[in-house]
């Protein structure tokens, strides 16, 4: 590749203006010491969820940070392997000497992993993220097996949507009335405003839009060479209009009109590979029919979900669970559902065994809904020998004790806002 070109690129990159709003992520305490680790260190997740800006104020705090690239850029489409070369001699002739590299989706480069593999056996620091779970997986296990260290990258979550909108002392219990409502207004807002950075600075859906079909195309499209882009949209369509209900590969075959179940399950590992939505599967000690049974889909961010798919006007509650799914993963669970007779919205595995009942709901209000919610969660806490489990709602705030088939269970309710920064009585 032209030398001059890529110096272009760092230099333009370089003077690029820093964003107008910046936080610090919940994750960065985590990431911090990282940085005295020998292993490559990746930061993984959805496009524009904030993995530059993080990895910036990681440079930012290092003593070396000038060897950095950004891959998505359009100058640098022809970018190949043996490039890489060129770029460390470029960044040793513009800054001297360094023994820390930044590498900005670096999934953009066939065979990236070669170069990363070389500087790593060579004593060097690596900092990488990319928009790519598969890409990122094969590759890291073929070539970087025990040189790394993977963290994924979420959206903001509400303590951090909380601090963007400059009212962090909410997340710290003990409210006033007018704090507390204060707090359940924020809540409603991040409802529907989601947690992706930019769309908060701009509010403007058009831009969920185009960062959904950049997505689509690019990472989905382009890169799996999709012959029928139609059958692919209507799929992520229909995901998104139906957070966190089951569907099967046979019925989304018949729905899309597709020959084989197998082409839906490359779809949807596609899907999931880009980050966009998540696949959950139904609990069974059996591998096999874990596999067999029909998943639930949750939305990588509640926003980008409405803006993509179709909504009823009694679908908050649906956006409630996705809410929760998320803060799930960004806690580092391994989520499941339950379904037997009944159905429980979310069991946790620990090991090899189930620790925790979920069930969320945004009332309870009605008798029906109580009932079915209720029954759910005690035939999951049942199942998997729990004496306690909780029922998360909009704004609900109560311990039961219930009698049920002989053994006493406790079930704790608590409002989402509450759970999220992580409920206690404080917030009562």
């Amino acid at each position: 590749m032209d030398k001059r070109t890529l110096q272009a690129v760092i230099n333009d990159q370089r003077e690029a203006p820093a964003p107008k709003t910046l936080i610090t992520r919940s994750i960065y305490k985590d990431l911090t010491p990282l940085k005295r680790a020998k292993q490559v260190l990746i930061l993984s997740g959805l496009r524009r969820a904030g993995k530059s800006i993080l990895l910036g104020q990681l440079r930012d705090e290092c003593e070396e940070k000038d060897y950095a690239i950004n891959f998505d850029d359009d100058r640098l489409a022809n970018f190949k392997l043996e490039d890489f070369q060129t770029l460390y001699e470029l960044f040793v002739e513009m800054y001297g000497p360094q023994k820390t590299f930044y590498f900005d989706e670096i999934q953009n480069i066939k065979e990236w992993e070669r170069f990363v593999r070389r500087l790593h056996d060579q004593g060097n620091k690596v900092y990488i993220t990319g928009s790519n779970a598969s890409m990122l997986s094969a590759e890291l296990g073929t070539r970087l097996t025990g040189r790394h260290i993977e963290i994924n990258i979420y959206p903001f979550s509400f303590k951090e949507y909380l601090n963007y909108k400059n009212q962090s002392e909410l997340k710290q219990g003990n409210l006033t009335t007018v704090q507390k409502g204060v707090l359940k207004g924020l809540f409603n807002d991040f409802l529907h405003e989601g947690g992706l950075p930019e769309y908060l600075e701009a509010n403007n859906i058009e831009y969920l839009q185009s960062l959904y079909q950049n997505i689509l195309y690019r990472d989905i499209i382009v890169r799996h060479g999709i012959k029928n882009p139609q059958a692919i949209r209507s799929l992520v369509y229909y995901l998104a209009s139906n957070l966190g209900k089951e569907c099967s590969f046979n019925a989304l075959k018949k729905m899309l009109g597709l020959s084989s179940a197998t082409t839906v399950s490359d779809y949807c590992a596609y899907i999931q590979d880009s980050f966009l939505c998540y696949f959950v599967n139904r609990f069974d000690f059996s591998l096999k029919k874990q596999i067999q049974y029909a998943k639930k889909v949750y939305f990588v961010d509640q926003a980008l979900a409405y803006a993509v798919g179709f909504r009823f006007s009694n679908d908050e509650g649906r956006l409630l669970e996705n809410i929760v799914f998320l803060e799930l993963k960004r806690r580092g669970h391994d989520v499941y559902y339950h379904h037997e007779k009944k159905e429980c919205d979310f069991v946790l595995r620990e090991g090899l065994d189930i620790n925790t009942a979920i069930q969320v709901t945004m009332s309870l209000e009605n008798p029906d809904t109580k009932e079915r919610e209720f029954s759910g969660l005690l035939e999951a806490m049942k199942t998997y020998g729990l004496g306690e489990g909780t029922i998360i709602t909009k704004d609900e705030f109560k311990d039961e004790a219930i009698k049920h088939e002989g053994k006493q269970y406790t079930v704790h309710i608590m409002p989402i806002w509450a759970w999220l920064l992580e409920g206690s009585s404080n917030y009562s």
